[in-house]
């Protein structure tokens, strides 16, 4: 039985202070989430602050993305020990914005995917189709190519370590979210392909959110599909009120998903 995450990018967003506040009022939130697990993924300015605020508690860290490789003469990256030491469990990696903004190709995913569990640290690995790509009747052949990529020359036992959220890229920051049925058919075949690669008891362990215009009233009703597993939640999850509605909605629907 797969618990629903959530998790909340804050993407280029907040000060320390401002990252604090809204951490702060999260935590008071969900003191106690059930059902439900919960990550934050501050910018890397506010990771310390965040993680110190949140230690021992239910609430989880994660990082927005990190280098492929432990150290090295890497300008500007930042190296999975170093998020381990601040206290990141998660790490997000292959974001649209980052395949799109920075360049980032399938293979550099990959080594970050293989970099991130080499540390300890769990690799939520982003796929998605583009506004185009969808129109050509190109989605399932794209989110395969990314998730074949991305999960390339893993042993099952690393593969099931994995988290996968499917953000279709038109849905990203446009207020326009996938719908329940669109989201659960792409999610559908994103486990089949899991299944293939690993085996079928690892798909059906193997997490896979839904990002792209997530908020309070539409995650309910996503989480309800069987096959979505939880939300990866940008915007909204600067609004300390609404993220802990979001939390608590997806800990129903996931229930309902489960009768």
């Amino acid at each position: 039985m797969r618990t629903p995450l959530v998790i909340g990018n804050w993407k280029m967003h907040g000060t320390v202070a401002e990252a604090k506040v809204l951490a702060g009022a999260i935590r008071e939130g969900l003191r106690r989430p059930r059902g439900v697990q919960v990550v934050v993924c501050p910018p890397f300015t506010a990771l310390a602050a965040v993680g110190e605020l949140l230690a021992g508690g239910p609430i989880l860290l994660g990082a927005q993305t990190c280098h492929h490789e432990a150290a090295g003469p890497h300008t500007g990256e930042i190296a999975p020990p170093m998020l381990v030491e601040l206290g990141c469990r998660y790490v997000l990696l292959g974001h649209s914005e980052r395949r799109k903004e920075i360049g980032e190709s399938d293979e550099l995913i990959n080594r970050k995917v293989r970099a991130a569990l080499a540390h300890g640290l769990t690799p939520v690995l982003c796929v998605g189709e583009t506004a185009d790509e969808r129109r050509q009747g190109l989605t399932f052949t794209t989110v395969e190519g990314q998730l074949r990529a991305g999960l390339a020359g893993l042993t099952p036992d690393q593969t099931v370590k994995a988290v996968l959220a499917y953000e279709p890229v038109w849905a990203i920051g446009t207020g326009v979210n996938a719908t329940s049925g669109q989201a659960a058919e792409v999610h559908g075949y994103l486990r089949g392909l899991v299944a293939e690669l690993a085996s079928k008891d690892i798909a059906q362990a193997v997490r896979i959110l839904y990002g792209g215009s997530v908020k309070a009233e539409n995650v309910e009703g996503l989480v309800a599909e069987a096959e979505i597993d939880g939300a990866l939640v940008g915007g909204a999850s600067l609004n300390a009120p609404g993220f802990i509605t979001i939390v608590k909605k997806a800990a129903r629907g996931g229930a309902a998903s489960k009768e």
